[in-house]
């Protein structure tokens, strides 16, 4: 047997362990061993994966993971989700769909500090669905304005999606972290958009009673902000997303260092709010380093992984598949997106990108493709997998999270379908017009 067929036959063993429960890290270093161990010897395969492992988080760039960790969980801690939330309502209120639209506002805005999809999910579950069932909103559409808009959070920087990325690729953070604000900011106007046009052409869909547009019988119900509130609850939330961003883009200092910095200030802003108690930090800083222990070891595992199918030779097998062929590169493309989305449907995001990106990179560095436009296009088709069953992992975090038990679990998936399909036409025009990438340079950024 060829050492490439090998290397096709154990993605499918990485799979299977999967779907028999092995934690996919562990499934990636195990598969990896027994790959090498077979083509080249037992004593290089622990030499060679154990280089891997060293060399794989030994930069001290991995210091940005645990530090924007750190500061989105005391930003989600401190109740700026609902801040950010009220102040959203207050602007959006009288257009018809207008929670929906605070909904993606809000949760765009949370994302430019916590770079979290699953924290938002969690956040704006407790804070935007009973208020959007109070007003007579549809709970399908309710859950599923939520589920939609939290997947923003690995798009918009600082998302902890794109540093893995740039991590795994050796590309600039920075640069990653720029590449991401004209997609999010696309993806959600296409969001706004599409609740719009839902709640005047699908008005049964979006409202509980005979499709009746609540927000303007019931926004009298709701508190007025005046101008000092909107400052109060917006500004220290604005603040943070200079300090760090501004900081980045300004050339003040690294993302490393804006990880440190953007962490001090929140803890700063935490603690000048009176909403984090010593029992919560201590909460933050233990989930801070689950968080970044998972990560690495998956980091690691897929270090390992890439190594062997270069042992292997997959990489140069699909190069030399797909070569001489005109249109490749779009056929390669469509390829990569449909096994993305497969796999999202039983694959976290994170391990989705450390099983793929490896296995595509060298196809499309040799076709010349932008790795940083290749990244977006990546985490965008990723994020499609938190929406869609049976994983879903942001749909179960909501169902989890919801004080109304009479929703259920396919009410929140067939209320996020919408929003999947959203994301997949954002998608479609990103790979169709890839300056929308770098859609900062038409503002001179």
């Amino acid at each position: 047997m060829a050492p490439y067929e090998l290397g096709l036959i154990s993605i499918g063993a990485i799979v299977a362990l999967i779907y028999a429960g092995a934690y996919i890290a562990v499934a990636l270093s195990l598969v990896s061993f027994v790959l090498v161990a077979m083509l080249k010897g037992t004593p290089i395969a622990v030499h060679l994966l154990t280089l891997a492992a060293a060399d794989s988080i030994s930069s001290q760039t991995f210091a940005v993971i645990p530090l924007f960790v750190l500061m989105g969980l005391i930003m989600s801690a401190s109740n700026v989700g609902r801040d950010a939330y009220d102040v959203a309502d207050h602007f959006l209120r009288r257009i018809r769909g207008g929670l929906g639209l605070a909904t993606v506002t809000s949760n765009a805005v949370f994302a430019a500090v916590t770079g979290v999809s699953i924290a938002a999910a969690a956040v704006f579950t407790r804070v935007a669905v009973p208020e959007m069932l109070r007003l007579g909103y549809h709970p399908r559409f309710a859950v599923g304005v939520v589920a939609g808009s939290s997947v923003l959070g690995m798009l918009i920087p600082p998302s902890i999606l794109l540093i893995i990325y740039a991590i795994l690729t050796d590309q600039s953070i920075g640069m990653m972290f720029y590449a991401g604000i004209g997609p999010g900011i696309l993806l959600s106007a296409v969001y706004c958009a599409g609740i719009i046009g839902m709640a005047f052409l699908l008005p049964r869909f979006v409202y509980d009673v005979d499709g009746r547009f609540a927000d303007l019988h019931a926004s009298s119900d709701r508190p007025r902000l005046s101008a000092l509130d909107v400052i109060r609850k917006g500004g220290p939330l604005i603040l943070l997303i200079v300090i760090v961003l501004g900081g980045i883009y300004g050339g003040v200092f690294t993302p490393t260092e804006a990880g440190a910095i953007g962490s001090f200030a929140a803890l700063i802003i935490a603690i000048a709010r009176r909403s984090l108690t010593l029992k919560s930090f201590w909460n933050v800083l233990l989930e801070t380093g689950h968080i970044t222990a998972s990560v690495c070891f998956l980091i690691i595992a897929a270090t390992m992984y890439s190594r062997a199918l270069t042992v292997a030779g997959v990489p140069f097998w699909l190069s030399g598949l797909v070569s001489g062929e005109g249109d490749s590169f779009l056929l390669v493309m469509l390829v990569y997106i449909v096994v993305i989305l497969l796999l999202g449907t039983i694959i976290d995001s994170v391990s989705i990108i450390l099983i793929m990106v490896p296995l595509f990179l060298p196809i499309l560095n040799g076709m010349g493709a932008d790795i940083v436009w290749f990244g977006i296009v990546t985490i965008i088709t990723v994020e499609i997998g938190l929406l869609t069953p049976p994983l879903g992992m942001a749909c179960f975090v909501i169902k989890g999270s919801l004080p109304d038990n009479r929703i259920k679990l396919g009410d929140i998936f067939s209320g996020a379908a919408p929003f999947a399909l959203m994301m997949l036409f954002v998608v479609a025009l990103i790979v169709s017009f890839p300056d929308l990438v770098y859609v900062g340079r038409w503002f001179g950024m």
